[in-house]
């Protein structure tokens, strides 16, 4: 008999995938969370029937949610990770030489732990003496920490539950404070076909916080539509006004440094969520 995981993207939507088996189930303060095993995507984490990650097509997520501030800022040093208990965008900010510390503030520690156990070249990085894996808030930990980071990565799940405070502008103020004078944050902001009042929203508000404020997609399988989004927010630093020349290149699978303008070319539908109030 055949085994298929669906998610239930909307009321409407929702993708189905073949899987051969569950590798792990439980239940944290927070969340349900499960790591199945998929026919077609290898280990898949699912937090409350949400797909978060899997072996085959996170690095499209990882790259894109860090390489565009780590490489558009000139020196950034310390940088803080909200969320991303899977490590990933740990990973990818510990590629650049200039960092000396990359925090992790994840509120769930059982994400962690499944991570290190069942996607370990997502979370390889996490046990880099540069790594500070603080189990926290990450709200109240950016609160606390006023001046201090280059960069802020926030890698948080759909807005629901404990994440609903990462998509408010209250946040977004306090994550302005956290960074130093020419400090960068980028969020993850969703689909452009299913989450159009965030988008606009979220870009609104850190528009209304950060002189500098620009929107990126990505074409991630596993995630609602395939199309995501990312939103940039900067206090001096342009991302379409780097020297791709002076770019750092990695071993990447999608971000490269000919694509760090480009992906600022946004489609005509996605143009419109960020120019008009109506749909």
């Amino acid at each position: 008999m055949d085994l298929w995981y669906t998610e239930k993207q909307t009321k409407n939507h929702g993708i189905t995938t073949k899987i051969n088996k569950t590798l792990h189930h439980d239940r944290s303060e927070f969340q349900t969370l499960d790591v199945i095993e998929t026919a077609e995507f290898g280990n898949m984490l699912v937090l409350d029937g949400m797909v978060m990650t899997t072996d085959r097509d996170e690095f499209v997520y990882h790259e894109m949610i860090t390489h565009i501030a780590m490489n558009t800022h000139p020196n950034p040093k310390n940088v803080l990770v909200v969320g991303g208990g899977d490590g990933g965008a740990i990973r990818e900010i510990l590629r650049y030489p200039s960092v000396e510390q990359a925090v992790l503030a994840e509120i769930d520690g059982k994400v962690i732990e499944a991570s290190k156990q069942f996607f370990p070249k997502i979370a390889g990085g996490l046990d880099d003496p540069r790594v500070d894996i603080q189990v926290a808030d990450g709200i109240q930990h950016v609160r606390d920490n006023k001046g201090k980071y280059d960069v802020i990565l926030v890698d948080s799940t759909e807005p629901v539950g404990p994440a609903v405070g990462l998509f408010q502008k209250p946040f977004y103020e306090e994550i302005y404070e956290a960074l130093k004078e020419d400090g960068i944050m980028v969020a993850q902001t969703e689909s452009p076909w299913f989450n159009r009042d965030l988008i606009r929203q979220v870009f609104r508000d850190i528009s209304g916080t950060f002189p500098i404020t620009r929107l990126y997609t990505a074409s991630i399988p596993t995630y609602p539509s395939g199309l995501w989004s990312f939103t940039i927010g900067s206090k001096k630093y342009d991302p379409l006004h780097v020297d791709e020349s002076k770019l750092h290149a990695f071993d990447t699978r999608y971000y490269r440094p000919e694509l760090h303008k480009a992906l600022f070319s946004l489609p005509q539908f996605v143009l419109e969520l960020l120019q008009t109030e109506g749909e």
